[in-house]
């Protein structure tokens, strides 16, 4: 049985938040990047970027940044984007909307930005690359 304060279950914690977070945002993701390529133009332009580059950054925040937060690579990093757009969401395209349309959105950009303050995690590509770089220091 895992003891709730050791590292393993906190490691274990993280791991599953970013398979959540990361894996659940490529369902939304992977249909933006569909779009992308078939009807870019016909997409909603939130905040007067235009609707190809607001799809781009849809796709780049929900589909490449949610596959490396699965990964835990760059995971503080690439969390910024996915935040952002889950904001965008919440207070601009679906400000009018009652609490429930937005409740997913809050709930993305409260994992993203919980995964943006406590980082990926021991089981992470973020802590194999800071494990080998500290290897190489000692070395």
């Amino acid at each position: 049985m895992l003891d709730i304060k050791s590292e393993k279950a906190e490691a274990l914690g993280l791991l599953v938040l970013r398979l959540g977070v990361g894996g659940m945002m490529l369902t939304h993701g992977w249909p933006k990047f569909q779009r992308l390529l078939e009807t870019p133009g016909q997409f909603a332009d939130p905040i007067g970027l235009g609707p190809e580059i607001t799809l781009g950054l849809a796709v780049f925040a929900e589909l490449f940044c949610a596959l490396l937060i699965v990964a835990g690579a760059w995971t503080r990093l690439v969390t910024i984007p996915l935040v952002a757009t889950m904001l965008v969401a919440v207070f601009i395209v679906h400000s009018d909307d009652p609490f429930q349309k937005r409740e997913l959105a809050l709930l993305y950009a409260s994992g993203a930005l919980t995964l943006m303050l406590t980082g990926a995690g021991r089981f992470s590509v973020d802590c194999y690359l800071a494990d080998r770089k500290r290897q190489a220091n000692d070395g």
